[in-house]
């Protein structure tokens, strides 16, 4: 059987291109594009031909084609459950028109879906960054017309999941999990099924502050911030210019580690802090899950800091067994969603709706 798949990852100058045996990477290169390039196209879609030509050229030649399936990053799709989705007109429609929003990832399925046309394969996207699983319950916020939102890192948070459940012997579906994914953004999952059950908000508004990002904050300081700065500058100091950032200058967590080294006290209180803010969302998804839960699952580029990891340790211990996933994982998650594809233990869901 062949079990080739040719896996697209679109990022705003760059496209990191791989070809898997498997789950085994056989060939990998980030594609580097040309920012005032870039800016000469009216849209991101627009840089489709652009893109896909240098990618193309990129490519070995004796590789080229070989694939079974070709998998794309999941852009800004409508909100859907999780899973993996033909890429279909109607997919390609609000990516292109930018339905759902503009950004990089929206080119996933569209250079995905002219490398299938060409070599006559499937195309498709797994568990895009706009999966919403949400319950009803879990959307009430507190303020009525303040709905909370599904929006995490989907794509690594169901992949280790599954990779645990694996390691486990259980099925995917039959696994409840609590997944922290920590990096310049955080996402701390209750996964019940299978299912995202809950999750907070990783970009705005929820979950404990990040290298760059806010987290939760008092809302009298909100209100002050958007009094004294307006709308548009609060969004971007919470989103860019916060957590380790705000406090410290710089969102690189091996600089303040090797600060708190040498004896910065600043440095590790508002480290500690972070950890301290990861623990207690943990927590509280454990307890979403009325505390049953197969293990407690830590990844992204954080979880390659060993001090962060020992210190987690204080606080999460006695939840049970922890699966480490460092990194991002982005590629062998989405090779991994074709890999179910070509063996058939999974099928690729129309995306399918008429969004005119």
């Amino acid at each position: 059987m062949n079990e080739k798949i040719l896996v697209i990852n679109p990022g705003t100058t760059s496209t990191k291109v791989a070809i898997f045996q498997g789950a085994q990477e056989i060939w990998a290169a980030s594609i580097q594009h040309d920012a005032a390039k870039l800016h000469e196209f009216p849209s991101i879609a627009a840089q489709l031909d652009y893109r896909f030509s240098l990618i193309r050229e990129g490519i070995p030649k004796e590789m080229y084609g070989e694939w079974a399936v070709v998998v794309g990053r999941g852009g800004l799709l409508r909100p859907c459950d999780g899973g993996i989705y033909s890429v279909d007109e109607s997919l390609l429609s609000d990516v292109q028109h930018a339905r759902y929003g503009e950004h990089a990832s929206n080119l996933g399925s569209m250079i995905a879906a002219k490398f299938a046309e060409e070599t006559g394969v499937q195309a498709c996207v797994v568990d895009p960054v706009t999966t919403d699983e949400f319950g009803p319950v879990v959307r009430i916020s507190g303020v009525p017309g303040v709905e909370r939102k599904c929006r995490a890192h989907a794509l690594n948070i169901k992949a280790t999941a599954r990779r645990s459940s694996s390691e486990l012997g259980i099925a995917f579906e039959d696994s409840n999990f609590v997944v922290a994914h920590l990096g310049g953004g955080i996402s701390i999952a209750a996964l019940k099924g299978g299912r995202i059950s809950d999750v907070n908000d990783g970009l705005l508004g929820m979950g404990p502050f990040s290298p760059e990002r806010s987290g939760a904050i008092p809302l009298v300081g909100v209100m002050d911030l958007v009094r004294d700065k307006g709308y548009d500058e609060t969004k971007r100091i919470f989103s860019k210019e916060s957590g380790l950032f705000g406090y410290l200058g710089t969102s690189d967590l091996r600089e303040v580690e090797s600060r708190i080294e040498n004896g910065d006290e600043e440095a590790n209180l508002i480290w500690e802090a972070m950890v301290y803010q990861i623990a207690k969302e943990i927590g509280a998804m454990a307890a979403a899950l009325q505390g049953k839960i197969n293990g407690i699952i830590l990844t992204g580029g954080l979880v390659n800091s060993e001090k962060l990891l020992n210190k987690l340790e204080d606080y999460i211990s006695f939840f049970g067994r922890r699966f480490i996933y460092p990194g991002e994982g982005e590629m062998l998650a989405l090779a991994e969603g074709g890999l179910r594809v070509i063996r058939g233990e999974e099928v690729a869901k129309p995306y399918g709706v008429n969004n005119e």
